[in-house]
């Protein structure tokens, strides 16, 4: 989109036609969204299920798929949506699938096993990311995050290596601190407190307060379920059963990492992406923002969009975070139509070829677009 047919777009009007959009799904929304969430919440339990059910036999790629598939539908399909408040305006929903009792408490590994707090990933998340998409401040911004590597006189070649190791690991060495540190950060401004300074190595270092935080709130907890408890259950097979899923759960986080790391990062990153220096000034500017800084993979059904994670309907998401994932089937094709009204590019590609958008994004070879605000 060039700078000027972006200014050009009437922010009045397209604020109006999603608003209007907005306001018919949330009165179509009724029981069969839910039961949608189940069936999805279903799908992700049987993929667990038999994934553990053949991960003591031996070390293999496809038990360890399977537990990936499934985790990665808890947070995906399950946490995302239920969190952002999706399924609160559903009569008659169960109160564990609402946000307010969500993976609360001792629910924590029972509704959403996974190394981040709740309230770090809410915060980081649904608040940091949604209402700063493509800002400094977006925790997400990767052409911001992967400066030092953009900068880097490393070789090209070596900069991609990095990248793909990252992939495999970046759900602890990068979100599970920073949804960390972010929570942290907004507890010290409610407080009163200065901004705490911790740097990398504190931030992860049992010897400071953010530190052991993260280690008794995030990282031991999840260690302990996943790689202790877990394989233990398998104990009365053998010993060597117990290994077995121990190695077959490692695999597991290692697919879970690149599989999110595929359908996440290129949803906001691309030379043709854009990214901005200042806040926005109207909602119909935000509204602008969410369609240009975002980006949709194949769309249409169950079986396709649950392997994405529903995460191929970033678009309609940043739009409207609070409705069900259904919902985002049924209008996908009108913010299409919306888009093509108001002239304004609708990005929705191959996962792939996003993928290496974004790569070339994060070790340098490219960067994302900058309009200039009037």
């Amino acid at each position: 989109m060039s700078l000027n047919s972006y200014q050009l777009v009437d922010r009045e009007q397209l604020a109006r036609d999603i608003t209007q959009i907005h306001q018919q799904a949330l009165a179509s929304i009724g029981p069969e969204d839910f039961l949608h969430l189940k069936k999805m919440e279903r799908w992700g339990k049987i993929c667990s299920a038999i994934g553990y059910a053949t991960a003591w036999i031996i070390p293999n790629p496809i038990s360890a798929l399977l537990i990936s598939q499934g985790s990665f539908t808890r947070w995906t399909q399950v946490a995302h949506p239920i969190v952002h408040k999706g399924y609160d305006k559903v009569e008659e929903v169960g109160k564990n699938y609402t946000s307010k009792n969500f993976a609360q408490g001792w629910r924590r590994f029972l509704d959403w096993p996974d190394w981040m707090t709740l309230a770090g990933w809410h915060h980081e998340h649904d608040l940091l990311h949604h209402y700063s998409l493509g800002e400094i401040t977006d925790p997400n911004n990767a052409q911001h995050n992967m400066e030092w590597l953009r900068q880097s006189s490393l070789p090209m070649w070596t900069r991609y290596v990095i990248v793909a190791f990252f992939s495999g690991i970046w759900k602890i060495i990068y979100y599970t601190p920073r949804t960390h540190k972010e929570l942290c950060l907004n507890a010290a401004r409610k407080q009163g407190k200065p901004r705490p300074v911790t740097t990398r190595i504190g931030a992860w270092s049992p010897f400071t307060q953010q530190g052991r935080s993260l280690w008794l709130q995030s990282i031991l907890p999840y260690i302990i379920f996943r790689f202790v408890l877990l394989p233990l259950l398998f104990l009365p097979l053998g010993t060597f059963a117990a290994v077995n899923v121990l190695l077959n759960s490692i695999l597991a986080e290692i697919f879970t990492n690149m599989h999110s790391f595929l359908v996440m990062i290129p949803n906001h990153a691309g030379d043709d992406v854009m990214m901005f220096d200042e806040k926005s000034k109207s909602r119909g500017e935000f509204y602008l923002r969410q369609i240009l800084g975002s980006v949709n993979y194949p769309t249409g059904s169950n079986l396709n969009d649950f392997f994405y994670g529903w995460l191929n309907y970033q678009i309609e998401h940043h739009l409207w975070p609070d409705l069900p994932l259904s919902q985002y089937q049924k209008l996908q094709p009108q913010v299409q139509a919306l888009c093509k009204k108001h002239n304004i590019p609708y990005c929705q590609q191959s996962i792939f070829k996003r993928l290496m958008k974004a790569v070339d994004v994060m070790v340098g070879k490219t960067s994302m677009l900058k309009p200039v605000i009037v």
